[in-house]
């Protein structure tokens, strides 16, 4: 598989999986940020801290299979 073939399929996907596969990369992206800079942080509590920030509208669950409720 060539690079070209991931660019092509990475642009067939609808927007929605592109931000949810953006947003489920944060916490190791700033977990290795961090590493970077000498100040470790373990990617389990960036993953908390994230799960306390409300996601992009896209990515919330239709209000009726919500787990939180409104």
């Amino acid at each position: 598989m060539m690079w070209q073939d991931n660019i092509r399929r990475w642009r067939a996907l609808p927007a929605e999986r592109k931000l949810q596969i953006r947003w489920e990369a944060i916490p190791l992206d700033v977990a290795q940020s961090m590493a970077f800079e000498r100040e470790p942080v373990p990617v389990e509590k960036i993953r908390a801290t994230l799960a306390q920030i409300e996601p992009p509208a896209i990515l919330k669950l239709p209000a009726a299979s919500s787990p939180i409720p409104s």
